[in-house]
């Protein structure tokens, strides 16, 4: 007796938007003050993207602008129309409100209704939570086609109109370090489109009794002049930690769905600037594999990382073969990852 097929859930398209133009080292430099070579050897990204207009506060983009902007790239990618989609999830640390939630706002600009519909809060680790609730929602037939979402805009919590002088340099390495944009996928239970399998997706919150590394605050009408900082990191903190949990969630992952390190052909490490992110990857097991890093060019922009990194492995991907995605989220220290195969 031939055994049942098991229930696979299936990455069929990508699509990504990054807003406005890219904003280099000497525009930045030129607009709130940073050392343009300490920005390049500290951080080491050379350009990212804002929704915010620096130069005068205006906000040109919103998080639903762009979200719904990549979904509509996906969607297009697969081959598909709005009325395929029967389940939406989405990951963000920075919705546009705290209600209604961002991805009601997405859903409805794409005109999607009567589907089920998920936001989860939280930093770089909620697009591969967001895979993973729509991985878990395919894989109990609950869904035929789902559309995931990540992104974020961190432009909104820097300041525009301030004395550079008066900054302290743990202030100004947000400018340098963070950035905007969104991503998404499709996926479906049946193999379509790119043709890869999600063999395993894993979520681990590691962060009993750690300090946070990084707060992002909100502000209320009720203290909404307080002098405290919108958002801060302790980026030494983050320094010493990310890299031992990347290691930590690689192997996990691979031993999870039976591989070896060198099965892997694809590496995709967590995106945390572009000098970290190059230290995280020579680090990392399967030396053969190749990195796909993108904070470099598109600054840190939350959970449009992991969905930028595979919009690139698709370029990349040609034939048989698999890939380990890891990201690591340093609010309160979450370690996650997926595990791809193309046949």
């Amino acid at each position: 007796m031939t055994s049942p097929v098991q229930p696979t859930a299936h990455l069929v398209s990508v699509g990504t938007c990054l807003p406005g133009e890219p904003v280099d080292n000497a525009t930045l430099a030129k607009l709130v003050g940073v050392d343009e070579t300490w920005a390049e050897m500290f951080i080491g990204n050379t350009s990212r993207y804002f929704a915010v207009d620096l130069a005068t506060g205006q906000v040109r983009h919103t998080l639903a602008d762009i979200a719904a902007t990549a979904a509509d790239r996906a969607l297009t990618a697969a081959g598909m129309e709005p009325y395929d989609i029967d389940g939406i999830v989405m990951g963000t640390a920075t919705p546009d409100q705290l209600m209604p939630a961002t991805v009601n706002l997405v859903a409805d600009r794409l005109g999607i209704d009567n589907v089920p519909t998920y936001q989860l809060q939280s930093g770089c680790a909620g697009a591969v939570q967001a895979l993973d609730v729509a991985r878990t929602l395919l894989l109990a037939g609950r869904c035929r086609t789902v559309l995931v979402i990540g992104g974020d805009v961190c432009a909104k919590h820097l300041e525009t109109d301030f004395d550079p002088g008066t900054r302290t340099s743990a202030e100004l390495v947000n400018y340098v370090l963070f950035g905007d944009g969104a991503g998404a996928a499709v996926l479906s239970a049946e193999p379509a489109g790119a043709g890869i399998a999600v063999r395993q997706v894993l979520n681990r919150l590691v962060g009993l009794g750690r300090e946070p590394g990084q707060v992002i605050d909100w502000f209320g009408l009720g203290d909404r002049h307080s002098d405290r900082t919108a958002v801060s990191e302790d980026y030494k903190a983050i320094e010493e930690a990310v890299p031992a949990l990347a290691r930590q969630m690689f192997w996990e992952l691979i031993q999870d769905v039976g591989w070896a390190a060198d099965d892997i052909g694809f590496l995709l490490p967590p995106q945390l600037s572009g000098r970290m992110s190059d230290r995280i990857s020579d680090a990392m097991p399967a030396p053969d594999a190749r990195r796909v890093n993108v904070v470099r060019q598109v600054g840190n922009n939350g959970n449009a990382l992991p969905f930028l990194q595979l919009a690139e492995l698709l370029r990349e991907w040609e034939g048989p073969g698999r890939a380990v995605a890891v990201a690591v989220e340093s609010s309160k220290w979450i370690k996650s990852g997926v595990a791809l195969e193309r046949s």
